[in-house]
């Protein structure tokens, strides 16, 4: 397994991705999905280039939280309990998966005069084993949001449905930008619109396209897991 090559590759489809749609690459931020994933094979990806690292477990992000280079910025995208957040709460830098009330109001209780980042994820194709929020709902939760001066809402989410046909998935992204210029245009307080992330090893690059600008890459740069 060549990391670095790995590595090289996804930034590659990645900037290819960008230039199709007309962006900078630059603007594309790719996640490396370290779930299952040692330190060691981390820090061979770090020394890559990848400077952003997504934990979808809370004890592997605290595990891990140490070993990892302060300048490495650190995602935590799976679902996340209400009884975790005391042990994530001063070491993440941007939540994905924010998908109800409850979570809010422990984020926001537990944030000691922090700002929380987070991502509001969106269940886009309303697939029942998905997290996240219907789209229907999506407005009236920003709203629901607001009491919570210590949660920052930064953008969006979605996982879309696995699929061996890429341009199956397309619509869900497209679907997904829609809602998130949306919402940027109605200017709520304490919502700053500025991340799309959406696009595994699956089908990144058809989420660039339709403007993920921060993408969650796990397989193509660390292999298959095996747990």
């Amino acid at each position: 397994m060549d990391i670095r090559y790995n590595v090289e590759r996804v930034l590659d489809r990645v900037a290819q991705a960008a230039h199709r749609a007309g962006r900078a690459p630059e603007d594309i931020t790719v996640v490396a999905v370290t779930k299952t994933v040692d330190v060691d094979r981390i820090m061979q990806a770090i020394d890559a280039g990848i400077r952003h690292i997504g934990e979808n477990r809370v004890q592997e992000f605290v595990k891990k939280h140490e070993f990892i280079p302060a300048e490495v910025k650190r995602h935590l995208i799976g679902t996340l309990q209400t009884n975790k957040v005391k042990y994530i709460v001063d070491k993440v830098d941007l939540i994905h998966s924010l998908d109800r009330i409850s979570l809010a109001k422990e984020l926001n209780r537990r944030a000691e005069g922090r700002v929380i980042p987070v991502l509001i994820q969106v269940n886009v194709s309303k697939e029942p084993t998905k997290s996240g929020i219907f789209e229907e709902e999506l407005e009236r939760f920003i709203e629901q949001l607001q009491p919570f001066e210590h949660i920052r809402v930064k953008g969006l989410m979605t996982i879309a449905p696995l699929s061996s046909d890429v341009e199956a998935v397309r619509p869900y992204f497209a679907r997904l930008k829609e809602l998130f210029d949306r919402i940027k245009d109605k200017g709520y307080p304490h919502v700053d619109m500025e991340y799309l992330s959406m696009g595994m090893t699956n089908d990144f690059e058809v989420a660039i396209e339709e403007g993920a600008n921060i993408v969650r890459i796990g397989r193509a740069i660390f292999g298959e897991r095996y747990v």
